[in-house]
C-alpha cells in the first residue's frame, strides 16, 4: 500500500459472519485510493474529510499505540486550528483509554481545544470529548466523574442536530455511560444500536467495530453465545482490516470468551503477543489473558482477576471506510446489569 495506507494484520477473512455477503445490508464501502480505511470521524463535528491530520502518518502512529508521537505532529497546528486541536485532544484521550494514565496531558489538550472552538459543530466535538474523558476518569481513573460525563454528553446532544455526523459517536459514548456507570443494560442496548446503525449508514468502520463488540457483549450477558460470537468475530475482522493494531488484542480476547477451550487459548496467546509487541498496552487487558500473558506484559493493573477485566473498558472514537457487515437482529436485554455484568470495552 502507499505511504498513506495501513496494511491489515491478516487477510481479513477471520471472523466474517457466514451470511455477511448475502445480507442485503448496506453496500460495502472502499476507502479512496491512497488513504487508510478511516476518515475524519475522530470526533463529532468533522465532516469526514480525509486530509493530513486524520490520515497517513497520524493514523499509522495512532493504530500502533504511538499517541504521543502522533500528538507531537499535530502540536503546532493545534495552536492555530481548532479542528486540529480537537483531533489532538481525542488522540490523547484515547491514550488514556488504553494506558489508564496520562490524564493531565489529555486534560491540557482538551482545554486548548475547548478554548479555540469557533462553531457549533466544534463546540459539540469538544463537549463530546469532555464527556468521554470524564467517563474514562470514572472507570479507569481515581474518582467518580459521572455527573460531569452526563452533563457534557447532554450538551453535545443539544448542540448536534438530528442526523449530524457526530451523532453515532455520541450515542456510543452514551451507551458506555449507561452500561458501565448507570448499570442500565436496556438503555445501553438502545444507545449502542443507534450508534451501530449510524456507523453502518456513514461507513464509520472503526466505530462499527466497537458497536459490534458491545452489542455482542450484551448478547453474551443475556446468554446468547451464538449472537455474541458473531458480533465479536465481526469486530475482530474489521479491526484487522483497518490495521488498528492496538484494538485487535481486545477483540481477540473478547472472541476467546465464546470460543472452544483450545481456540480460546490460541486467541489469548495471540492477544498476549500483540500486547507485548505494543509495549504492554492495553494495560487493563493483561489480567484477562491469564498468567502467561501477564508475565509477558508487566504493568497491568495489580490483582486483575484471570478471565475478567478489573473494570469497564471504554470504547474508541470512530473512523470511516472499509466494508461493514450488517447488524444481526437483536432484542434489547431486559433489566439492569450489576457490576458483574460489565463487559470489556474498547
Amino acid at each position: 500500500m502507499s505511504e498513506h495506507g495501513t496494511a491489515p494484520l491478516s487477510g481479513g477473512t477471520r471472523g466474517r459472519p457466514a451470511d455477511a455477503d448475502q445480507s442485503g445490508g448496506p453496500p460495502r464501502l472502499a476507502a479512496p485510493p491512497g488513504v487508510p480505511p478511516h476518515g475524519g470521524g475522530l470526533h463529532p463535528g468533522t465532516d469526514g474529510h480525509l486530509d493530513e491530520i486524520t490520515s497517513g502518518t497520524v493514523w499509522r502512529l495512532r493504530s500502533r499505540a504511538c499517541w504521543q508521537e502522533a500528538a507531537e505532529l499535530l502540536g503546532q497546528g493545534a495552536e492555530r486550528d481548532p479542528r486540529t486541536a480537537l483531533v489532538r485532544a481525542e488522540l490523547l484521550i484515547e491514550q488514556c483509554l488504553f494506558t489508564a494514565d496520562h490524564w493531565e496531558e489529555a486534560e491540557s489538550a482538551l482545554r486548548l481545544a475547548e478554548a479555540g472552538v469557533t462553531s457549533t459543530e466544534q463546540r459539540a466535538a469538544a463537549a463530546c470529548a469532555r464527556g468521554f474523558l470524564a467517563y474514562l476518569g470514572s472507570v479507569l481513573g481515581p474518582r467518580d466523574r459521572l455527573d460531569e460525563a452526563q452533563a457534557a454528553l447532554g450538551r453535545t446532544s443539544a448542540l448536534l442536530p438530528s442526523g449530524a455526523p457526530g451523532r453515532p459517536l455520541l450515542d456510543f459514548r452514551r451507551g458506555l455511560v449507561a452500561e458501565n456507570l448507570l448499570r442500565d443494560r436496556t438503555a445501553a442496548w438502545i444507545a449502542y444500536r443507534r450508534a451501530h446503525d449510524g456507523a453502518l449508514a456513514s461507513g464509520d468502520t472503526l466505530l462499527a467495530s466497537s458497536t459490534w463488540r458491545h452489542l455482542a457483549a450484551l448478547a453474551l450477558a443475556g446468554g446468547d453465545r451464538v449472537r455474541a460470537r458473531e458480533g465479536f468475530a465481526a469486530s475482530l475482522r474489521l479491526r484487522e482490516e483497518l490495521g488498528f493494531m492496538v484494538g485487535v488484542a481486545p477483540a481477540l480476547a473478547a472472541l476467546a470468551e465464546v470460543a472452544e477451550p483450545a481456540e480460546a487459548q490460541q486467541l489469548r496467546a495471540e492477544a498476549g503477543r500483540l500486547v507485548q509487541s505494543l509495549g504492554g498496552v492495553p494495560v487493563w487487558l493483561v489480567g484477562r489473558l491469564g498468567e502467561e500473558a501477564a508475565a509477558l506484559t508487566p504493568g497491568g493493573p495489580p490483582g486483575a482477576p484471570r478471565g475478567a477485566p478489573p473494570s469497564a473498558r471504554p470504547g474508541v472514537p470512530g473512523s470511516r471506510g472499509a466494508g461493514i457487515p450488517p447488524a444481526p437482529p437483536a432484542d434489547p436485554p431486559d433489566g439492569r446489569g450489576g457490576r458483574d455484568s460489565r463487559r470489556p470495552v474498547s
